[in-house]
């Protein structure tokens, strides 16, 4: 089993959960994250104060999938969430040992 976790914009959101509707995922866990990357966030003018924004709103997706699914996955994250401009994110992918599902305490791939 993998999880992979993707950082992407905000905005995408709607687009990447669409697509991995679209190759049978059923769950996935996402959460309003900030931070920055090799862009190091930007400088904003308020009420004639200039200021650095260092932490960017992003968005975090976890799902655990098989092992075989995992490529597909990937392909439909990278895909949705590409605008082509700075920032638009990561993809990390980690071995999962084990899941267990609390309610049934099916175990392995039957938990996901």
């Amino acid at each position: 089993m993998k999880k992979i976790e993707a950082i992407i914009k905000p905005f995408k959101i709607d687009e990447v959960k669409d697509a991995l509707g679209e190759i049978g995922i059923q769950g996935i866990t996402v959460t309003e994250v900030r931070g920055f990357g090799r862009q190091k966030g930007h400088t904003e003018i308020y009420r004639g104060a200039e200021y650095v924004v260092d932490f960017l709103p992003k968005i975090k997706i976890e799902v655990v999938v098989t092992d075989e699914m995992a490529p597909r996955v990937i392909a439909a994250i990278e895909q949705s969430a590409r605008t082509g401009k700075i920032g638009d994110g990561k993809i990390f992918v980690q071995e999962i040992q084990e899941a267990v599902r609390i309610r049934t305490g099916e175990r392995g791939v039957s938990a996901i």
